[in-house]
């Protein structure tokens, strides 16, 4: 299906990062559980926050690791999946999985606090939306795709502008939650708008960007990075990445673009709905009136 069959088990679900996964699921479980006594303020942890963490690892497996990542090679409309799941689903599943006190301990040993600039509401927008629209130039994307370890580096660079882009608006340490609810939903639409234009010239572009999708010998050099072996051996077997795609290049390049922007407009609106009701709830709360029971020597020193 979609071409997988052609691929080894290997090649599908890259074992290695597999592996990688797998022990830093078992770490996060050996802090919460056996080593948790030697963190101060230490709590069990809910089946829900531990099921959110592993939905957050399993979504950045199948995303940078999976058969999402390697059919990501072949069609850029799986690309785009690829992206959406690692820093829109993934990241802040990934927050709200680890519990406040582990959070509080990391918090007072982070070494980037010097940088906690970086981390402020509109600062991390920026960032984040502006690593990933720059990444999506026809000339940046081929680059980083054809370059193994610059690829590696720009989307460890883009999972950590996630992560804090996320921290402004989950910020999963309470005392720190300085944003009030209304400044929250004004990031989120920030969000909302930074991506747009990148997600637009994808869109209409009247004709296909990006060389690692349209042109065989270029898809073929990047193609070499998912499955060992000689690139010309891939020309040789698929003849290019049109062999894998139902559509073609300039149609596949479309719905990637709105693939990306669906993504976002509904875990954003989800995210903005859920900040609103809290707000909403929050206020009508402290603007609730006095009991009518309530004394009136106490009234009046209210």
């Amino acid at each position: 299906m979609l071409g997988l069959e052609y691929f080894s088990f290997a090649e599908k679900w890259s074992p290695f990062f597999l592996a990688f996964m797998l022990l830093v699921t078992a770490g996060y479980f050996l802090l919460i559980g056996p080593l948790s006594s030697r963190f101060e303020g230490s709590e069990p942890v809910s089946v829900g926050r531990k099921t959110l963490f592993l939905m957050g690892m399993l979504a950045m497996y199948m995303a940078q690791g999976g058969p999402i990542d390697l059919l990501g090679h072949t069609m850029f409309s799986f690309h785009m999946v690829s992206m959406a799941m690692s820093y829109l689903v993934a990241t802040p599943l990934l927050i709200l999985g680890i519990p406040v006190w582990l959070w509080r301990s990391l918090d007072r040993i982070n070494p980037f606090k010097k940088l906690h600039v970086l981390a402020r509401p509109v600062v991390s927008a920026v960032v984040f939306n502006g690593l990933f629209s720059f990444y999506h130039f026809p000339a940046v994307h081929d680059y980083v795709m054809l370059n193994f370890w610059v690829h590696r580096f720009y989307y460890l660079i883009l999972f950590i502008a996630s992560l804090l882009m996320w921290w402004a608006i989950i910020q999963p340490i309470p005392e720190k939650d300085k944003s009030s609810g209304l400044m929250k939903m004004g990031y989120i639409f920030l969000n909302m708008v930074l991506l747009t234009p990148a997600c637009a010239l994808i869109i209409f572009s009247s004709e296909p960007m990006y060389a690692t999708y349209s042109d065989p010998n270029t898809w073929a050099k990047a193609m070499g990075y998912c499955v060992p072996g000689d690139p010309s051996v891939l020309l040789e077997r698929f003849g290019g990445p049109s062999f894998f795609g139902y559509l073609e290049p300039g149609i596949d390049q479309r719905v990637g673009g709105i693939i990306m922007k669906f993504f976002q407009e509904v875990i954003f609106a989800s995210m903005l709905a859920y900040v609103f009701f809290h707000w909403y709830k929050r206020e009508n709360k402290e603007d609730d009136p006095l009991p009518a029971e309530m004394p009136d020597s106490k009234l009046n020193q209210a």
